[in-house]
């Protein structure tokens, strides 16, 4: 079996030595006698397994004390609605920054909750740049500022973390959580879906200060409300059993690469060489502003669109695969997450060379 080199923006690759080990414990988990699938999530074994994810996650990101850590379903995009839900209080207002698709529909999902005030737009830019922190008008009377870390479908990055201006910093780093080291305690709550980074869909990680808890509105259900997955470590129902062993078995490996400051050089190197692949060509383009672009998922179009279609159908005969751009923006994107290794970015450069030379 020849395995590929999956581009996809999410569900993503996962790292091969992971996917191995959860094989080789299909059938028997440490002697269990039983495969993870099979276990209650309120026995031993299981048990052990959640703690283990919790405080594997804890160490990667220097989680402070103070911060609670919860394991939810619905994805991101439930966030969406549930973070204004939980932690607006007695507030009626929050800000926002849109940089793209996913920070303008968190601003969408929330309107019905409050007044989404937007401090800072890159729409006149097309969604290539991160807007200027200088220029933000953050209304000091809001519960709290949102913004996305990582646009996956306009590639688009924040490379530090934005001044809140008082307010706790809400952020959706799910595309680009773990690719680098951050400063979890400038954060009021960080939310992000797991199957970018972190493993198989099904599992939503919050990570949310403790003092931002108790808030909640008493219209959503307990299954929704931080505070009560809260005391119940995230399991007020039956949680997505397997989807957090494999996360488990993703933490473990990136502590076997070094931590998130060894896997940020990595992704650094992965994503100068393909942009400068990218730049010196004349077939391709990427439109993202140097200082705004993504580590993580690499927009690009071909100057030829005609040939996009054979550009596409030619690199999935070479075991490239899901390169092809999110249907709002066309043409191409490549998205190269922790477990994409660097062969599989200099895999796609040796084609795209290739496909401009005969082309």
């Amino acid at each position: 079996m020849t395995r590929i080199y999956n581009f996809s923006a999410g569900p993503s690759m996962l790292p091969e030595v992971v996917l191995q080990q959860a094989q080789q414990e299909l059938l028997d988990w440490r002697g269990s006698g039983m495969s993870v699938m099979e276990m209650s999530h309120r026995g031993k074994q299981f048990m052990s397994i959640a703690a283990e994810l919790e405080a594997d996650l804890r160490a990667l990101m220097t989680i402070p004390e103070n911060y609670r850590v919860l394991f939810l379903q619905g994805g991101a995009s439930a966030q969406f609605s549930l973070i204004p839900q939980n932690i607006l209080g007695n507030k009626t207002k929050a800000c926002y920054v849109k940089t793209g698709a996913w920070s303008k529909k968190a601003i969408k999902d929330a309107k019905p909750y409050c007044e989404a005030i937007i401090s800072a737009s890159s729409k006149h830019s097309h969604f290539t740049t991160i807007p200027n922190s200088a220029t933000w008008e953050v209304d000091p009377q809001a519960a709290y500022l949102h913004y996305t870390s990582n646009e996956t479908i306009h590639g688009v990055e924040f490379d530090s973390i934005p001044d809140a201006k008082g307010l706790p910093l809400v952020c959706d780093m799910s595309s680009n959580i773990l690719s680098r080291p951050v400063d979890v305690s400038q954060f009021g709550l960080i939310y992000a879906g797991s199957q970018k980074n972190m493993g198989a869909a099904g599992v939503t990680v919050v990570i949310v200060r403790e003092d931002l808890l108790g808030q909640c509105s008493k219209t959503v259900p307990p299954v929704f409300n931080y505070e009560e997955q809260a005391n119940n470590q995230s399991m007020l129902n039956t949680p997505t059993t397997y989807s957090w062993y494999l996360m488990g078995l993703v933490f473990k490996w990136l502590q076997t690469q070094g931590g998130l400051a060894a896997i940020e050089q990595r992704n650094i190197a992965k994503s100068a060489k393909l942009y400068q692949a990218i730049d010196v060509s004349s077939l391709y383009r990427n439109s993202v502003e140097i200082a705004s672009r993504s580590r993580m998922n690499v927009p690009f179009i071909l100057t030829n669109e005609a040939l996009e279609t054979d550009f596409l159908i030619a690199a999935e005969a070479a075991g490239l695969n899901e390169l092809k751009g999110h249907r709002l923006l066309g043409g191409m994107r490549a998205s190269i997450y922790n477990a994409m290794p660097e062969s599989g970015v200099e895999a796609l450069i040796a084609f795209m060379q290739e496909f401009e030379r005969t082309h």
